[in-house]
């Protein structure tokens, strides 16, 4: 049976305050200075994930996504992604797409008909036409979401290709192919509140 630990006001042998726990459940740490790591959660996905986009949009991409109760709303968090993905078809490039609670956060200013994303990969063309591995996309945002609610930061992929296509992560486009030349990765998203 696992061991519980229940306190109202955490004391220093002086009697000054560490921490205090409010009605909800929420600690407050005394003394805390401003930059300090409070918590991290983090995510990491070692299967692979494929699906279709229409052009100009993003889909979630299953199992990355990571879920932090902040302390105090005064908190920011510490956002930082590293997908490994790609695009099939020659020449394209996989982008993706930070969100908070299912909306997009840390994206390009709007320009006219452009899609907006938080960041991409590289790309080249193949024989095939495939990525035959995936690419190196990294995220790094600190949020500040003003919040003491449970919040969840998720990654989606799109692509960079005029019309349908497939997107990729943790393999590449042409995931038929068997060869020790091809690798498998993996990606990742953690989260740090760090006080404000």
């Amino acid at each position: 049976m696992a061991s519980i630990l229940r306190f109202d006001n955490w004391q220093n042998s002086d009697g000054t305050s560490i921490a205090t726990t409010d009605a909800s459940g929420n600690i407050s740490f005394a003394g805390v200075g401003a930059g300090k790591i409070l918590q991290v959660v983090s995510t990491t996905k070692t299967d692979t994930f494929s699906a279709s986009v229409a052009q100009g949009t993003s889909t979630p991409i299953t199992g990355l996504s990571v879920t932090i109760t902040p302390n105090s709303a005064s908190s920011n968090i510490l956002v930082i992604g590293q997908i490994n993905g790609s695009s099939d078809g020659a020449s394209e490039a996989a982008v993706t797409v930070l969100t908070r609670n299912g909306a997009a956060i840390c994206v390009g200013d709007a320009a006219g008909s452009r899609s907006l994303a938080t960041s991409g990969s590289g790309y080249t063309s193949s024989a095939t036409g495939y990525k035959e591995s995936p690419y190196s996309i990294g995220i790094l945002f600190l949020d500040s979401p003003a919040t003491t609610s449970s919040t969840t930061y998720a990654v989606e992929i799109g692509s960079t290709f005029f019309g349908t296509s497939g997107v990729f992560v943790n393999t590449g486009g042409n995931t038929a192919l068997d060869r020790s030349d091809v690798w498998r990765t993996t990606s990742s998203i953690t989260v740090m509140e760090v006080s404000a």
